[in-house]
């Protein structure tokens, strides 16, 4: 059996990887206001790839074609009809462009389907898997057989992320189905190869969805694509300790590692998933923390948040200026600093004309609260707070150096540089205060999951944002591949 998506719970325990039901409230109201006109294409502000970045109705559409194919153990259900609206999309999407993306042999629609509960003790067999307890949707290639949980999986993930969430899921899936028929895979490919490319494959035929080609879905490139990427960072594997190592290959990937996947398929198309191997993995993550140091406490507690206080974001701010070393390093002051401009709602900003940070830390210790599944939230902590107040260092940085940093342009510039300067902070630094601050395992996850739910790293100074987290999100990307000079080349 292959295809685990990253839910595998047996009956008698927690559904750890629940939904992050908070999050979805915040991902409808939270990103900053955006004004401005459009730029370039790519790393245009106002798109999400080649498309324009807009929030409109998503899910499945009034006037979608019948469901068509014979499921096994149905219940007839609302559930079943939608995965199997699922698969025959994302089939005709494939009969479409397989042949056109370059891959190899021949593609042949998967015609066998299961439905299953996994709350039913006497859940059927499939591929030689006791379906009991398994909340899961997978592709068996032994059987070329598509299955899912309708009890639990698929309502869960519609309940919370809508109903093209469940389209994306079964479009993992069908990837990879789609990578024994291209031949992409063998019994010696490690699982995160895998998982990788579903999630790249799911990525591009979301792309095609979006783009309005689909007869039986809709996606907006706001709201609708926010909610899947909010599945996604909710399905990440848990932070890895100091004896995980075989995870770093045999897991699904961080929040990091999935929509890094999931963006190079929207954006590339299926090609780049074919290309993707351990390699290529290895040398995106090159540099960056994937284990902690230290054994997690337990499953729910696997990293130990720093508080966000005076203390640590003088700390912060001070690490920051070890790395940098600017002629003129910004002052930081705490509560409201008069300035000459508005600079929005962010809990940390700046004032170029005083060259000033300001931190409202009521605010910032807030965001900066651990929240994960047990408060029903996406992912959250320390450096969900701390890479908002790297986004003000450097945009002092960005300030000395001359450049505009008034409109969304800049917003995506400074997102770049802070995730420049947090792959910085992985590396250990000697402070004279003899204080120390490092990036652990996890914490990009934290940085990643802000830019979705408050954005506000991906601000301008004087608070304009960008408004697809999907944008904002390969913007901070960049930075982690690029040096400071590849941000200010790209965001001009």
């Amino acid at each position: 059996m292959t295809g685990d998506f990253g839910l595998r719970v047996r009956s008698g325990t927690a559904l750890r990887r629940s939904v992050a039901l908070c999050a979805v409230a915040m991902l409808a109201g939270c990103a900053p206001t955006v004004t401005g006109t459009a730029v370039s294409p790519v790393n245009d502000p106002f798109h999400v790839a080649d498309l324009p970045a807009k929030d409109g109705p998503s899910g499945l559409r009034d006037n979608a074609p019948a469901a068509v194919g014979k499921v096994q153990n149905t219940n007839n259900s609302d559930v079943d009809r939608l995965a199997l609206q699922a698969i025959n999309d994302i089939a005709e999407y494939w009969q479409h462009d397989y042949s056109a993306s370059g891959l190899k042999g021949s593609f042949k629609p998967i015609e066998k389907f299961l439905s299953y509960d996994a709350r039913d003790r006497n859940s059927p067999e499939a591929c030689d898997e006791d379906t009991a307890g398994l909340v899961n949707a997978f592709y068996c290639p032994s059987e070329k057989l598509m299955a899912w949980d309708r009890g639990i999986m698929v309502p869960t993930g519609r309940k919370y992320f809508g109903d093209v969430s469940v389209a994306g899921l079964i479009g993992h899936e069908y990837g990879h189905a789609i990578q024994y028929m291209a031949k992409l895979v063998t019994r010696s490919t490690p699982v995160i190869v895998r998982e990788q490319q579903a999630d790249c494959f799911a990525g591009a035929y979301l792309h095609y969805v979006a783009a309005g080609d689909s007869k039986r879905f809709m996606m907006s490139t706001g709201d609708g694509l926010n909610h899947v990427l909010a599945g996604l960072i909710t399905v990440r594997d848990p932070t890895l300790g100091p004896h995980d190592d075989d995870m770093l290959t045999d897991g699904h990937g961080t929040a990091l590692d999935r929509v890094s996947a999931f963006q190079q398929g929207f954006t590339v198309g299926p090609q780049a998933c074919a290309a993707i191997d351990l390699n290529d993995i290895k040398q995106r993550r090159k540099g960056l923390p994937m284990e902690l140091e230290d054994e997690p406490m337990d499953d729910e507690h696997r990293s130990a948040d720093l508080p966000v206080d005076k203390d640590t974001i003088g700390t912060l701010v001070e690490l920051l200026g070890v790395i940098y070393s600017p002629k003129q390093p910004p002052k930081l002051t705490y509560g409201a600093a008069k300035c000459d401009i508005s600079q929005g709602d962010s809990p940390a900003s700046y004032c170029p004309s005083t060259n000033t940070i300001s931190v409202n830390l009521p605010a910032l210790a807030q965001i900066g609260t651990p929240a994960d599944m047990a408060e029903k939230s996406l992912i959250q902590g320390d450096n969900t707070a701390f890479s908002i107040v790297v986004s003000r260092y450097v945009m002092a940085l960005e300030n000395q150096r001359g450049v505009k940093l008034d409109n969304p342009t800049a917003a995506l510039r400074t997102a770049c540089l802070t995730a420049q300067a947090q792959r910085q902070m992985a590396k250990p630094h000697d402070l004279p205060s003899g204080a120390s601050l490092e990036l652990t395992a996890g914490d990009l996850d934290k940085a990643v999951a802000g830019l979705l739910t408050n954005g506000y790293v991906a601000t301008a100074v004087d608070g304009q944002g960008v408004p697809a987290a999907f944008t904002r999100i390969a913007a901070f990307r960049a930075g982690l591949a690029t040096d400071d000079e590849g941000c200010y080349k790209r965001y001009q």
